[in-house]
């Protein structure tokens, strides 16, 4: 099983050890400093794995051992930490569809060093179609996960994760729209069908964007994230309700999707049916 797992994490997908939960020891590491690789992962007694994985500067949060998600790009996942409330979050679907990837991965590590009691909810999961639940107590890590986020150059404390937190559902704090959006090309160095990347940066008093990072991207490798990079660095924010006054700075987010074509799924074209009719909203907002 561990050469199965050596071998797997290294195209995208995970395989792990069989491990029963621990609350008395950290997480479990993997380092191959060769392929410039560290997994942080805990495998519980549900079939759930939860691994923090950084790879070549690219740093993941996976969810592995759900059921399978089908020919979906995204699925909705509810999570809960401690006494938090189920927040219902977006995560996107890997290679292998009982993988899900985190779009905001370094937060959701930093929020899981605690340790403690995590819930999992998979809408629809079960058998009979009723929402699966997992009820998880994790090991608090007081190396493991931190020393993930450190070889990727992620803050261990970062006081942005509050207005991570509070983004509406297109990455925009509440009253911002987009004078311009990103526009995104897909990468022609790339040597996968499809992907995504989220990328976070700080508006300016003319709408542009600065200070941006790659919050996630998958597959590490495909340059997604480089390409989203150059979208928003082209693109403008607003204040919808005073769209010529400058703008306050603010924590703005942008999720990017690339499927070359032939590979597109229903979902897919809802999606940019959707992204159509928000452009014309935007145009018709400004006449």
């Amino acid at each position: 099983m561990m050469k199965r797992f050596l071998a797997t994490i290294l195209v995208g997908a995970i395989a792990l050890p069989a491990l029963a939960q621990d609350t008395s020891a950290d997480w479990d590491v993997h380092r191959d400093d060769r392929n410039r690789l560290m997994v942080a992962y805990v495998q519980t007694d549900t079939g759930l794995t939860l691994a923090l994985r950084c790879t070549a500067g690219a740093y993941e949060a996976l969810i592995t051992g759900l059921p399978p998600a089908g020919r979906a790009e995204t699925r909705t996942i509810g999570v809960k930490l401690s006494d938090h409330d189920m927040d219902m979050q977006r995560w996107n679907v890997a290679q292998d569809d009982t993988v899900a990837v985190s779009e905001m991965p370094a937060p959701f590590a930093r929020h899981l060093r605690q340790g403690g009691s995590i819930s999992i909810l998979i809408p629809g999961g079960a058998d009979d179609g009723r929402n699966l639940r997992y009820d998880l107590t994790l090991p608090a890590s007081s190396a493991a996960i931190d020393e993930t986020l450190t070889r990727c150059n992620r803050p261990l404390v970062d006081a942005r994760d509050v207005e991570r937190d509070a983004l509406q559902d297109t990455g925009l704090p509440v009253g911002f729209d987009w004078r311009h959006a990103p526009r995104p090309e897909y990468p022609a160095s790339s040597r996968y069908a499809r992907g995504f990347a989220v990328v976070s940066c700080l508006t300016n008093p003319d709408g542009r964007l600065s200070n941006c990072e790659v919050e996630a991207e998958h597959p590490h490798d495909a340059g997604y994230g480089e390409a989203t990079l150059r979208a928003v660095r082209a693109a403008r924010a607003r204040n919808v309700s005073a769209p010529d006054a400058p703008v306050d700075q603010r924590l703005v987010s942008f999720r990017a999707s690339f499927v070359l074509d032939g590979y597109q799924t229903r979902q897919d074209d809802a999606a940019v049916r959707a992204q159509r009719q928000r452009q014309r909203e935007a145009r018709e907002a400004q006449q």
